[in-house]
């Protein structure tokens, strides 16, 4: 019997991580060089910390912050106003058959990071890593 050549574990395939951080490095580089046809996106320096892809592919959901935290509203809008032209972009660069519908979403690990650092900070918690 063939075995399953299909991803059956908890996570992302390795061919979802492989596109997502390619549509990230695409969609970083497109930000960062200003090739959006908007001037008020372009204006802005956006950090992509990450793409998660579906395991169909047909999905890229971005994550997405702002340089400096500030605007976070502003940015979201502005992507979601531009993500035809985005798609477009990508679609050219990455080579896929389909290129995918794109989500933006607001990064939360660097507030995630500063919660925990804050947390170990704490009397209470180095006295038990302490011990």
């Amino acid at each position: 019997m063939a075995k399953n050549k299909f991803h059956d574990g908890p996570g992302p395939s390795q061919r979802q991580l492989r596109v997502g951080e390619l549509i990230r490095r695409t969609l970083a580089d497109v930000l960062a060089r200003g090739d959006i046809h908007d001037p008020d996106l372009n204006r802005l320096s956006v950090t992509v910390g990450e793409v998660r892809t579906s395991p169909d592919l047909k999905v890229a959901t971005a994550y997405v912050l702002p340089l400096g935290g500030h605007g976070k509203d502003d940015v979201l809008e502005l992507l979601g106003r531009n993500k035809g032209e985005l798609r477009r972009i990508i679609g050219k660069k990455v080579g896929l058959k389909f290129a995918p519908e794109l989500r933006f979403r607001l990064d939360e690990t660097f507030d995630q990071l500063d919660e925990t650092r804050r947390l170990f900070a704490q009397d209470a918690v180095r006295r038990d890593v302490e011990s």
